[in-house]
């Protein structure tokens, strides 16, 4: 049971936050407010290893468990939930998939550039008309003489506009009885004949983070491209959401943290009626029941993680953790605002800015009800 970090987690975080206080801190408010993808912020963050915080040593990355990882992300995200799910989106989902996936071919290619940050990576699944049913995804692989073509559409796609990899999840077979089979992942270069990336999408909040819709239209690929085994990539997309899970849970307990951190701040400073609003009973209730979710958030991912580091089924602790996290962060952020009053309406004031980023980890890696959804099956076990 893990109550607490080690000697070696515990530097991991303080470096991570003094990283995060010099690159990130000073700039957030300006990049949601111009809606600007830091690029040179991301840079720095490469310089240190944090873009391949889940790539292994031998290709050039950090190889942190994934505790460790979550670590790292509620640092970054306490400041800034757009970079937070920047590195999440390239470390777990890109990086994540082609880790599992791969062969050591693929990987001997495309994983030293992504652990540098000379290359950034993103996962390309959901559709303009599929979200939660990932199953339903319309995008077509054919086979060619020369290997594979690719036609369909993407959306939501994290780094879509500077991304030099996109892993594109495509329909090679359709079998009606088990729509998840017939599902294969594949590596496509940016520069690929025939990707087209869309506009840059106008987000509530995140929005440092650059998200588009992807268009793929006669993208002919070779055999090397296929990620994985044909019509069998289901399996693997469930692994990557499990861990993707995790990343955004940490995310939700660093902005839950900054709330409250904010909420705190304010309550010592703020007088009302001759006194701190701190003084009140009212405002502390607020505060005990923020620090108690918060906690406890954070106990649930720590568990998630250690779990599938070790190795084990880790679907409900990460569906569980990503659920409960993403949900006491908006209710923090909601409550943070509230004692700030009329000022936590102002985007003077950073939570204002918590609450937007706040909501995208309850629909980022499937929504709450999709969490709850994954949480019953896993209870209840096959029915007839």
């Amino acid at each position: 049971m893990i109550f607490d970090l080690n000697d070696e987690q515990k530097k991991l975080r303080d470096r991570i936050r003094q990283l995060a206080q010099q690159h990130i801190a000073p700039q957030a408010a300006r990049w949601d407010e111009e809606e600007i993808f830091p690029r040179a912020a991301i840079d720095a963050l490469a310089a240190e290893g944090l873009l391949g915080m889940a790539i292994p040593r031998q290709y050039g990355g950090l190889e942190l468990d994934l505790l460790s990882y979550a670590i790292a992300l509620e640092e970054i995200a306490r400041y800034d939930g757009g970079t937070a799910l920047t590195l999440t989106a390239h470390n777990t989902l890109a990086a994540g998939h082609l880790k599992i996936s791969g062969t050591s071919k693929q990987k001997e290619r495309y994983l030293p550039a992504l652990a540098s940050g000379e290359m950034l990576g993103a996962w390309a699944l959901s559709e303009t008309t599929t979200g939660s049913d990932a199953a339903s995804l319309q995008t077509q692989a054919e086979r060619t003489r020369e290997g594979w073509r690719l036609n369909g559409s993407k959306m939501f796609v994290t780094l879509g506009s500077v991304a030099g990899l996109f892993i594109v999840l495509a329909r090679t077979s359709r079998q009606e009885d088990k729509r998840h089979a017939g599902i294969s992942a594949f590596l496509v270069p940016a520069e690929a004949a025939g990707v087209k990336r869309g506009a840059k999408l106008k987000k509530m909040g995140c929005r440092s983070s650059d998200t588009t819709s992807l268009l793929l239209k006669n993208v002919q690929l070779s055999d090397e491209a296929l990620l994985g085994r044909e019509g069998k990539a289901f399996a693997d997309i469930m692994a990557v959401l499990d861990r993707g899970r995790v990343g955004m849970a940490a995310m939700a307990v660093g902005i839950a943290r900054a709330c409250l951190e904010e909420a705190l701040a304010y309550a010592r400073r703020r007088k009302q009626f001759g006194q701190p609003i701190g003084k009140a009973q009212a405002i502390q209730w607020m505060l005990a029941d923020m620090a108690t979710e918060i906690d406890a958030a954070r106990l649930l991912v720590w568990r998630a993680a250690a779990r599938i580091t070790a190795g084990e089924q880790g679907t409900r602790e990460a569906a569980m953790a990503k659920l409960h996290a993403s949900e006491v962060a908006t209710r923090a952020a909601n409550t943070a605002l509230q004692i700030h009053g009329g000022y936590g309406y102002l985007r003077d004031f950073p939570v204002e800015r918590y609450l937007r980023d706040a909501k995208a980890c309850e629909l980022g890696e499937g929504t709450s009800e999709m969490q709850r959804l994954v949480i019953a099956r896993e209870l209840l076990g096959p029915l007839s």
